[in-house]
């Protein structure tokens, strides 16, 4: 798979993506599908101005965007790659993990890891705090998403609603449990990243790569009594795999 150049040729890779794995059954597509609207959405913001700084959100979502796709491509080819990334493509091999899980722990290498690493490559040879501004503004393309994924989510598992609605989370339940304080601790990983010299990168990337990994076992495996709830929605969940992602991939 050739790196993507353009948000174009990342959402054309994503779809590439998302039809493999709807005709393979394969939870590889549940992520794929979240991602390709995300990354629909900081297109058009974009080509309408809402960032700062257009044609450099471009080149951070393109870099960004091939950490991913590198990862899937050397995944699919038997190939080294981060351990963090290694867990989220292990548990699509797996039966038990809900959608919801699925999700969590791409978005734990995605945002946990390879946000700073672009944010900071985007930046160099410049101030990485010019980047702020619009780096916030991903927050709001993302609360933006919030009621639209979580409709999803209960069309998959309608028991969901009821459960946010009794713990009263249903107005923020994406950006609480994973979206807005991850991305606060990439950017400064990202500033943390900025300030040391080029050389030093890799063992850093390699020691936050395996904090990150640590994490997605805590996604995958959080407890007996968890993992008992979540077996039992996993057995609620409605739709095969390719039907869950075609929900998933719906676009408003």
């Amino acid at each position: 798979m050739p790196q993507a150049r353009t948000i174009e040729e990342v959402i054309q890779q994503l779809d590439d993506i998302i039809h493999a794995s709807a005709a393979a059954q394969s939870p590889l597509g549940y992520f794929a599908a979240l991602y390709r609207k995300v990354t629909i959405k900081v297109r058009d913001g974009i080509a309408t101005g809402f960032f700062e700084d257009g044609p450099r959100m471009e080149r951070l979502d393109v870099i960004f965007a091939n950490r991913y796709l590198d990862a899937y491509a050397a995944q699919q080819a038997h190939q080294p790659l981060a351990s963090s990334w290694l867990r989220a493509f292990q548990a699509a091999e797996w039966y038990q993990p809900i959608v919801l899980q699925h999700l969590l722990v791409g978005m734990n290498a995605h945002i946990s890891l390879d946000l700073g690493i672009a944010a900071a490559k985007v930046s160099e040879g410049q101030d990485i705090q010019a980047l702020d501004t619009d780096f916030q503004r991903i927050n709001t393309i993302l609360a933006s998403l919030v009621q639209e994924v979580q409709d999803e989510l209960a069309e998959i598992w309608p028991g969901l609603l009821w459960v946010l609605r009794a713990t009263k989370h249903a107005d923020n339940f994406l950006l609480n449990f994973s979206m807005e304080i991850a991305r606060n601790a990439a950017w400064a990983f990202a500033q943390f990243l900025a300030k040391q010299p080029k050389e030093a990168w890799p063992a850093i990337i390699r020691e936050r790569d395996r904090i990150v990994a640590d994490h997605a076992n805590s996604v995958l495996r959080p407890g007996t009594i968890p993992t008992l709830v979540l077996l039992c929605i996993r057995l609620a969940e409605r739709g095969s795999v390719a039907q869950k992602i075609h929900t998933l991939s719906a676009t408003s």
